[in-house]
C-alpha cells in the first residue's frame, strides 16, 4: 500500500488514493499507520476518493480510528496532492466532505502547490457553557465547523496542562458526542493565540478547523476583528470571517514530507 505523508502547518496526515477502490477496515487501519513508533506516524489518514458531485471526496480518519467530518489543514493538503500527483489540472476545486462541499483556491508556487485558501461554509455558533477545569472556571463558546468546538479564553494558553485539560472538554457531559477544544488568548484586534486538542487525536500543532472557530467565537464576542492571523505551535493560519456571505475563509501552507509503502 503506497502513500504520501503530508502536514498543513505541522498537522500531519497519512494520505491514501482510494480513487480505483477503499481499502477495508479504515478505522484499524487509521490506528496501526498514525502510531507515532509503530507505524507511518501522524494525526490521521486521509483517503482521496471519487465523488459524482464534486472534483473529489474526503474521507478522514483520526488517530484513535473515528471518522472525521471536516478537517481544514487536511483539505488543503488534499489540494496539494491531487495536483502534484497529476490527478487535476484545476486550481479551483470542490472536495465533497461528510460536512458538506468545501471550494479550494490553490496558491500556485513555481509550478506546485504551496498552500490553498479554503471556503470553510458558515459557522453555527451555540450558547455559552460554563466549564471548571481542574478548579478554575471557563466559559465555552461551541462552534461547529462542520465538526464540534468548544473555543475557551485563557490567560495563557502556553502554560496549561493541556494534556489533563483537553480531555476534560473533549469528554465533557455538556459535549455528549465529544469536541475539540481551542483554548485562546486574543493578542490584539487581529491576532490570536492557540493551542489545541483534537478528539480522537490529542494535541496537534495546528488545527484549520479550530482556528476558524476561533476566530467566530472571539469576533462574536466583540474581542477580535473578523480578519484575524492565529499563532498556533505549527505556524500562522489566516482566517475571514466574511461579513456579506457569512462563510469563513482560511489560508494556510500544505507541505508532501514523503511518499512511501508500507505492507498490507
Amino acid at each position: 500500500m503506497r502513500f504520501t505523508k503530508m502536514h498543513g502547518l505541522g498537522n500531519d496526515y497519512i494520505y491514501l488514493n482510494c480513487m480505483e477502490g477503499t481499502p477495508d477496515g479504515l478505522p484499524e487501519l487509521a490506528r496501526r499507520l498514525s502510531h507515532r513508533h509503530f507505524g507511518v506516524g501522524g494525526d490521521g489518514i486521509i483517503c482521496i476518493c471519487p465523488s459524482d458531485r464534486a472534483d473529489f471526496k474526503m474521507r478522514m480518519f483520526n488517530a484513535d480510528g473515528s471518522e472525521g467530518a471536516m478537517c481544514g489543514n487536511g483539505i488543503r493538503c488534499l489540494g496539494k496532492y491531487v495536483y502534484d500527483k497529476g490527478l487535476t489540472e484545476k486550481t479551483r476545486l470542490v472536495i465533497e466532505t461528510p460536512a458538506g462541499e468545501r471550494e479550494l483556491s490553490l496558491l500556485m508556487e513555481n509550478g506546485g502547490v504551496a498552500g490553498a485558501e479554503v471556503d470553510m461554509g458558515a459557522p453555527v455558533l451555540g450558547t455559552p457553557v460554563p466549564l471548571a477545569l481542574n478548579g478554575v472556571e471557563y466559559t465555552a463558546l461551541p462552534v461547529s465547523m462542520g465538526n464540534p468546538h468548544a473555543v475557551i479564553e485563557a490567560a495563557d494558553p502556553a502554560a496549561l496542562d493541556l494534556s489533563a485539560a483537553g480531555p476534560a472538554v473533549e469528554r465533557h457531559p455538556a459535549f455528549p458526542h465529544r469536541v475539540n477544544a481551542g483554548f485562546v488568548r486574543v493578542l490584539n484586534r487581529g491576532e490570536l493565540q492557540m493551542r489545541v486538542w483534537e478528539r480522537g487525536s490529542g494535541e496537534t500543532m495546528a488545527c484549520g478547523t479550530g482556528a476558524c472557530a476561533a476566530v467566530c467565537a472571539m469576533a462574536s464576542q466583540g474581542k477580535l476583528d473578523r480578519a484575524a492571523a492565529v499563532h498556533l505551535a505549527g505556524g500562522v493560519l489566516r482566517v475571514r470571517w466574511d461579513e456579506k456571505s457569512g462563510h469563513v475563509f482560511m489560508t494556510g501552507p500544505a507541505v508532501t514530507v514523503f511518499d512511501g509503502e508500507v505492507a498490507d
